[in-house]
């Protein structure tokens, strides 16, 4: 065998460590689909093999044994789905490129195929997450500078978001029940856990901080909210192949908008009505 070079013995390294993380990654992928969809768990075992295979071959040349390193992919396989993960991999240009174009060529209807569940309820997924953005975001920003109190907040936050959730769940029923939606019920499921994660996150800062220390827990709150908004954005701009910056400018503008006009609300409230505590 001709001698290789040490820049070309890297590279075969390089592709030698992907395929067999390719591998890994595709096997596990394939035991998440096998009850629900055998068919896709099918199609990404056989994958997994053809990996191996690649793996072997560049063997040959490095005769090194390596072991897949895809803790954090599968970590994130399972929360964020296994089409996120696909798509994110063929945007990287990474190994799963090549496998995700075959994927795509081999089923009779690929995009049915990788639109996972979740995907379908984007829509009741990003009207939980907006409006709890927004109303909470905003309310919580006018009772912080009117009460000035973290714990006060906090308890203020609670009880508004845990009502406004179930009021946001049964308008979403009610309105896809209306429009004759089998899956009314598992759409408001979607927009109600939304929207009780977000009540969640930005309530937390309030409960964590001491309660004269409530400006610090709004400024954790707004970083939380900028934050949220770029994550499920990228989510989005991943899986449906949207554009990123356009919608992450337009929820930021909204919910921190409504922060800015709460935040005066607050101040006249503290100043004018005297409520502050």
């Amino acid at each position: 065998m001709e001698k290789i070079s040490t820049k070309l013995m890297k590279r075969i390294i390089k592709a030698q460590k992907d395929e067999i993380n390719g591998y890994a990654i595709y096997h596990f992928m394939s035991k998440l689909q096998r009850k629900k969809h055998p068919k896709n768990a099918d199609i990404l075992e056989q994958m997994s093999q053809d990996e191996f295979l690649h793996y072997n071959t560049w063997k040959k040349y490095t005769d090194r044994d390596y072991k897949p390193h895809v803790f954090w992919t599968k970590i994130l396989t399972t929360f964020m789905g296994f089409t996120f993960v696909l798509k994110n991999l063929e945007k990287g240009e990474s190994f799963a490129q090549k496998e995700y174009a075959f994927l795509k060529s081999e089923l009779p209807d690929a995009q049915k195929m990788l639109d996972e569940e979740r995907l379908h309820y984007v829509g009741s997924m990003v009207l939980g997450l907006n409006d709890a953005l927004v109303e909470l975001t905003g309310a919580i920003t006018g009772v912080t500078f009117s009460l000035q109190n973290s714990r006060v907040v906090a308890l203020t936050g609670i009880v508004t978001g845990i009502a406004a959730t179930l009021s946001m769940m049964a308008s979403n029923y009610l309105a896809e029940s209306a429009e004759g939606h089998k899956d009314a019920f598992k759409s408001s499921l979607y927009t109600g856990a939304a929207y009780l994660v977000t009540v969640g996150l930005l309530v937390l800062p309030y409960l964590l901080f001491p309660d004269s220390m409530y400006m610090w827990a709004f400024i954790v709150m707004i970083c939380e909210v900028v934050f949220e908004i770029a994550f499920f954005n990228y989510y989005i701009s991943v899986a449906q192949e949207r554009k990123f910056f356009k919608h992450f400018l337009l929820m930021v503008s909204i919910s921190l908008g409504v922060a800015a006009v709460s935040y005066g609300i607050g101040l006249l409230a503290n100043l004018w009505l005297g409520v502050s505590i």
